[in-house]
């Protein structure tokens, strides 16, 4: 018998307040694939979206500062090393270098407060 699969969870990432429509993001640690890596949330339209924070061009972060993903115009998430453009709802790539989506996170909002879901390739760091 195959051993399970780690039931997904809930972890709590921030409060709702945190993430300004079109604004500034959360960035978090996540165990993808075993390799340990940076994912962020951002609040576009209203709506709660997560991703690995990893360009589709190249394995290099988004944010040319910390939080910041999105461009001057809160419209579209930049990567800030090769101006890969992504959409902030589905993580596609619309424009620039990038090969491909980003890798969505799910979210999860609730009373004020904003939570991602680990799935069997996406776990929490270790302790």
């Amino acid at each position: 018998m195959a051993p399970a699969e780690p039931r997904p969870e809930r972890i709590y990432l921030c409060d709702s307040g945190a993430l300004g429509d079109g604004g500034t993001g959360v960035a978090f640690d996540v165990v993808y694939r075993g390799e340990r890596l940076r994912a962020f949330a951002v609040r576009w339209r209203g709506q709660v979206h997560a991703y690995l924070n990893r360009c589709s061009h190249v394995r290099s972060e988004l944010d040319y500062r910390e939080g910041h993903f999105f461009d001057a115009d809160g419209l579209l998430l930049v990567c800030a090393t090769h101006g890969a453009v992504f959409e902030p709802d589905t993580g596609c790539c619309v424009g620039g270098p990038g090969r491909g989506p980003l890798v969505k996170v799910r979210l999860s909002e609730c009373e004020g407060r904003v939570y991602w879901h680990t799935a069997p390739l996406l776990q929490p760091p270790a302790p």
